[in-house]
């Protein structure tokens, strides 16, 4: 039996006061977890402050039209039935109040578009001039429009001439023509190999508004349940705000799942090891009070709980128990638990000042989703100490002893008795490890900020093959012209349409789009209305243009009238759009500031850059900026990496100034600090060698190396050897180790691949950091060091 306890537990009445203290504050922070929100939103790990470019992005991501889009794919079946339940899911999508627009490629269901063109085709139509409408333009749109009657559009033309030989709804639908789209089959949206229908929709509340988008995500998935009685069909759903609830359910049951199998483990080892339970329920008290009052400071510092931040809780357990084995283990009979912490607790309240430093860096980073995860590290932590200090000693037992076994005393010390011999090997693997990182330095980082995202890979691709299918907007290259207002950003959007229009017909990009397409200014309108001639011109104009043409006297009066009622129509406002498809487009191209518009114009296929800036150059207009989103969104990460790393070596340097003013000498500075520099760089090369390029999360992941192998370090450190008895010591670092190990290495297993980066790090780190201590800590020369001979 590993360990022996004895004795009774009185709660003295003086204790009291520090015990009401602790149950004050978990009491709060369970009323504080009542009205906590939980997120899976990735703009929490974007900059608070970023360039206008990136800026353009991060409102894009939180709530641009992109944030607002819903996909939809139904598979099984055959491909009537596939059809089918795509009308029948399109007649509930239009029902629901929580969506904006739907669409699912039903031609019957292009209504309100088509209206909108042909009642506004002289307010939108860039053709319309006055020049449009002399008898020379209208005699070549009256021969256009024979030639147009024997082609595929001869149905349409054939309806709509009498009130439109000038040709402006065909103009209209040719500007639009270039547009990807899906493939079709019976009549609505399919995948390219026909094994899916597909569906888009726009969710009236943002993709970060999780609660409206949890209920959009049960009504569809209930009203698709009904349609689909009886048949084999499975409904398919993806966007970012999908992806939102997703992430933080699938990270909240890892949270829960992780920690479960966690807790039971470390239980296990400690009910083994010190054979009682009583001293078990002690030793989970300062994990448990770490976790609920690190989750409830992020909540009132920053609104809600990130998803990361929550799965973040698994990692406290390894740690913050931590506290409660140096207790337990360096307990002897003839000292209280008081005492035995008196004598600790320079080593522990430094380890903790230590993590502390580390975990700020985190905290002033400037990145919300950062700063979660320092606030959280640093409540928890302090929190655990605190209730290992104040409130453990009170509730062991009266004469409580920890003895450990004779066996394992032998094997700890026959251990370390070799550890000095390999410190040789140590110092080359660190440094062959050193080379690997140096030799891989150009491959070090994860540039891609797809590495933020806690996405699991098949979501990813789910959201990838239904993008491509349905050709909805994955991001790429646009053109932002930013303006006082909307008025002055439309202008800026039609000059800039007006320099694009050629680059397609040279092949320069394949297409375009712009908001002024949709909404044209108040400017073009007005000049477009004042284009339309008056009735008796009109008339005159056209019976010349007429004149030997195979047309019926008299077929083109509704032209003439619907002319007149134009001259005096209404300009056209963003509410004119409501219930088209165009009203998406508009809502995501055209972005309204308190003080400020910006219009956005994304290109497809661009071949050559450099004629396009060029081109736009040409304008000299304010204001207006070419932008790669790929590369925005990697010097976004880029900036947030060096932020990150900055803040790790700013927090490694704090670190490093409290160990020397608090142990006073440079070379015990060394001695601790030697060990977690060796098994920061051997875990980072075993990371490289393994196919493993840093992120964000691997910065996190090295501060609690930092902070978990301190500790190791300072017990190891020769002067609190001299004050400890080595065994005792030993012990309690070996069971710290193994339930670090346990803490993070069940996080390894997460399905967010952000938690098992942080996961495996930190348990790699954690065991080298006790092993390189135990190696590289001790001053052999001294009676310390002697002792572990």
């Amino acid at each position: 039996m590993p360990i022996a306890l004895q004795g009774r537990c009185p709660v003295k009445s003086a204790a009291w006061r520090g015990v009401a203290v602790w149950l004050l504050v978990l009491a709060a922070a369970l009323w504080i977890l009542r009205t906590t929100t939980f997120s899976g939103d990735i703009t929490a790990f974007l900059p608070s402050k970023p360039s206008n470019a990136q800026k353009i992005l991060v409102e894009q991501l939180q709530d641009g039209v992109v944030s607002r889009m819903v996909l939809l794919a139904i598979e099984g079946g055959n491909e009537s039935e596939r059809a089918n339940a795509s009308r029948a899911l399109m007649e509930q999508l239009v029902t629901l109040p929580s969506v904006s627009y739907a669409h699912n490629g039903d031609e019957t269901r292009m209504g309100p578009e088509r209206d909108y063109l042909m009642r506004n085709r002289y307010l939108l139509s860039d053709a319309v001039t006055p020049q449009h409408f002399t008898q020379h333009a209208l005699r070549e749109s009256l021969e256009n429009d024979l030639e147009l009657l024997t082609s595929p559009l001869g149905m349409l033309v054939k309806r709509i001439l009498p009130e439109d030989p000038s040709g402006e709804f065909v103009h209209l639908i040719e500007q639009f023509s270039g547009e990807s789209r899906p493939a079709e089959r019976d009549g609505v949206w399919f995948s390219r190999d026909g094994k899916r229908a597909l569906l888009i929709a726009q969710t009236k509340a943002p993709g970060f508004d999780m609660d409206a988008q949890q209920d959009l995500l049960r009504d569809l998935r209930q009203r698709f349940a009904q349609i689909t009685t009886g048949k084999q069909l499975k409904l398919l759903v993806s966007g970012p705000g999908i992806f939102a609830i997703n992430t933080r359910d699938a990270i909240r049951s890892d949270a829960k799942k992780l920690s479960l199998i966690a807790t039971l483990l470390i239980a296990t080892l400690l009910l083994w090891f010190y054979r009682s339970p009583r001293i078990l329920v002690l030793g989970v008290l300062p994990v448990g009070s770490g976790v609920l009052v690190g989750i409830a400071a992020v909540s009132l510092g920053y609104g809600s709980v990130h998803g990361i931040t929550l799965g973040f809780g698994v990692t406290l357990i390894g740690e913050a128990v931590d506290y409660a084995i140096y207790l337990f283990t360096q307990q002897t009979p003839e000292h209280k638990p008081t005492q035995t912490l008196d004598r600790i607790w320079p080593t522990l309240r430094l380890g903790v000042l230590l993590s502390v430093a580390g975990f700020s860096a985190m905290l002033f980073s400037g990145f919300p989703g950062l700063g979660q995860l320092g606030l959280f590290s640093i409540a928890g932590i302090v929190t655990a100490l605190a209730a290992t200090r104040w409130v453990l000693p009170h509730f062991l037992p009266t004469g409580f002893s920890a003895t450990i076994s004779p066996t394992l005393q032998r094997r700890l010390l026959g251990l370390s008795r070799y550890a000095a011999k390999l410190k040789p090997l140590v110092w080359g693997t660190v440094a062959v490890a050193l080379a690997i990182v140096l030799w891989q330095r150009n491959v070090l980082w994860n540039d891609d900020i797809g590495s933020l995202s806690p996405l699991s890979m098949a979501d990813k691709k789910l959201d990838e093959s239904l993008r491509r299918d349905i050709g909805a907007p994955d991001g790429g290259t646009l053109l932002a012209a930013q303006a006082g207002n909307q008025e002055a950003a439309l202008q800026l959007a039609e000059k800039l349409s007006g320099v694009l229009r050629p680059l397609v017909e040279r092949g320069v990009l394949s297409g375009f789009d712009a908001p002024s397409l949709y909404l044209p200014s108040k400017a073009s309108q007005q000049a477009r209305r004042a284009s339309l001639p008056e009735p008796d011109a009109l008339r005159a104009n056209l019976e010349a243009a007429l004149q030997g043409m195979p047309f019926q006297s008299g077929l083109f009066q509704p032209f003439i009238d619907q002319i007149a009622q134009h001259r005096n129509a209404p300009l056209l406002e963003r509410g004119a759009l409501t219930g088209t498809a165009f009203a998406i487009k508009v809502d995501g191209l055209l972005v309204n500031h308190k003080d400020s518009a910006l219009a956005l114009l994304p290109l497809r296929g661009l071949k050559d850059a450099a004629r396009l800036r060029q081109a736009i150059a040409s304008l000299q207009l304010p204001g207006v900026s070419l932008i790669d989103l790929k590369y925005e969104s990697d010097q976004l990460y880029g900036g947030y990496r060096h932020q990150a790393l900055l803040n790790a070596l700013l927090g490694t340097l704090a670190i490093s100034v409290l160990l020397l003013l608090s142990l006073r000498s440079v070379g015990r500075t060394y001695r601790v600090l030697a060990p977690l520099a060796a098994a920061v760089v051997v875990t980072v090369a075993l990371l490289l060698v393994t196919g493993h390029a840093l992120s964000i999360f691997h910065l996190v992941a090295v501060l609690l190396v930092i902070g978990v192998g301190s500790n190791y370090s300072l017990f190891f450190d020769n002067e609190n050897f001299a004050r400890a008895n080595p065994e005792r010591t030993l012990a309690s670092l070996v069971l710290c180790n193994i339930s670090t190990v346990i803490g993070f290495g069940i996080l390894s297993f997460s399905g967010a691949p952000v938690l098992a980066a942080i996961g495996s790090t930190v348990a790699c780190g954690a065991f080298l950091s006790l092993l390189f201590a135990a190696v590289l800590t001790p001053d052999r020369s001294s009676p310390a060091g002697q002792s572990m001979r």
